[in-house]
């Protein structure tokens, strides 16, 4: 196979590629047993069509289609490796020809990775903060938990006070009509806690226990529903009982009941130590924020489009992935909020394009410190990957390498190599 170079504008190259013509014939022998399989001519039997036949009635070019198919994507991964390039987008093949006992050829417009004109990116000077932590931050996170576990305990009182727990029968009417989801018995409603309809909760203080109260209210003009945006209504509330909050006690019992503690001290000491863990790592990704950025920022190159689409893709993918475990997809919570997709990726292809500067820059310094990914390494991350499952380490590296998901995780490792590095040097 003959392969030849040109360079274009834009960081591209033209491939023009000579196929033998040995693979061109083995490739339209294997074309037309594809197509002859299921073929059925009057005269012959299914499959049985001879190919002189079929070009007769159908034309060579029924063949070419499928030859291409068979030669040109194994053609292209040869010549990449002949040319010696780093393709960062799909081909674009043009002027494909195919005969029989001739070459083939076609040309590929090839977008490559651009190059990175790096700067200083060890014993920068970057300082990392001081993780800090007082008593009051531990205070602070005990009362949360002391909230978490409050409990609501009835009193004998007669009339309604802010922060009082009513429990309350309720019906909504609007043009002297009840409207769906306006009504409901024994339902739990904290005062003064906003949740309601601005002014229901306040013209119940004062009101007395067991007494049928009207509530005269108007839905905001942006109400979540639009048949009720704007309107007037009227509750009947009836006010069945009510509840304080009560705060469990901070002692020994109160850690017990938390856990793994014998004591209070155990809880604190437990909070202080997690607190510790948050803060350490908080400093750490925000010193390795400011050195990717002071990196990246030292380097110099021209992200070409593709990868700031191609990061725009991933940043959706990631997001997809998070809302689907919430039950929706990014396409029901992009109408949802209002969001036009193309508007989205307009907002966000600045940070879309320093991500994809960072990691070519991020190569590149793997490139040039000779940082690479073994196959023991590889190894070893899906021997990990299946400890506890019943899948083998070969099933999974078979999967990974047939869906193209394994060069994803060598580049996953690689970064982490090359992050390793940048922290040791820094």
């Amino acid at each position: 196979m003959e392969v030849a170079k040109e360079v274009l504008e834009g960081n591209k190259v033209k491939l023009k590629v000579e196929i033998e013509k040995e693979r061109v014939n083995d490739a339209l022998d294997k074309a037309y047993r594809k197509v002859v399989k299921d073929l059925a001519l009057p005269g012959f039997r299914k499959g049985k069509v001879p190919r002189r036949i079929l070009e007769a009635r159908y034309g060579k070019e029924v063949l070419h289609s499928d030859a291409f198919d068979i030669l040109v994507p194994q053609a292209y991964m040869e010549a990449v490796k002949t040319a010696e390039i780093e393709p960062i987008d799909q081909p674009e093949i043009e002027d494909f020809y195919i005969a029989e006992n001739e070459p083939a050829t076609f040309t590929a417009i090839v977008q490559l990775k651009p190059e990175v004109e790096l700067g200083q990116y060890t014993d920068l000077g970057i300082e990392k903060e001081a993780v800090e932590l007082n008593n009051e931050e531990i205070e602070e996170v005990l009362k949360r938990q002391q909230e978490q576990h409050a409990y609501l305990e009835t009193v004998d009182k007669e009339t309604v006070d802010e922060g009082d727990f009513a429990i309350i029968d309720f019906t909504g009417y609007v043009d002297g009509e009840e409207f769906p989801g306006g009504s409901a018995e024994e339902y739990t409603l904290e005062i003064g806690s906003g949740y309601f309809i601005p002014g229901f909760e306040e013209q119940l203080v004062g009101q007395k226990v067991g007494e049928e109260v009207e509530v005269k209210v108007t839905f905001p003009e942006d109400y979540q529903a639009e048949n009720l945006a704007g309107k007037d209504a009227v509750f009947k509330v009836t006010i069945k009982e009510l509840k304080v909050k009560r705060l469990p006690e901070l002692n020994d019992d109160f850690a017990r009941e938390l856990g793994e503690f014998d004591t209070l001290d155990e809880l604190k000491e437990d909070i202080r130590e997690n607190l510790l863990k948050q803060k350490e790592d908080q400093v750490q990704r925000e010193y390795e924020e400011k050195l990717l950025e002071k990196i990246s920022e030292n380097a110099e190159v021209d992200v070409p489009d593709v990868l700031v689409n191609n990061e725009l893709d991933m940043m959706l993918q990631n997001m997809d992935y998070t809302l689907r475990q919430q039950g929706v997809n990014i396409e029901q919570y992009f109408n949802f909020v209002g969001i036009d997709p193309e508007n989205w990726r307009q907002d966000n292809w600045e940070m879309a394009k320093e991500r994809a500067k960072i990691n070519l820059v991020l190569e590149a310094i793997a490139k040039k410190e000779g940082i690479e990914v073994s196959d023991e390494e590889i190894d070893n991350k899906i021997q990990e990957m299946t400890e506890g499952s019943e899948q083998k380490p070969e099933q999974l590296k078979a999967y990974l390498l047939a869906s193209g998901q394994l060069d994803g995780l060598v580049h996953s490792m690689l970064m982490g190599k090359v992050y390793e590095f940048l922290m040791e040097n820094n």
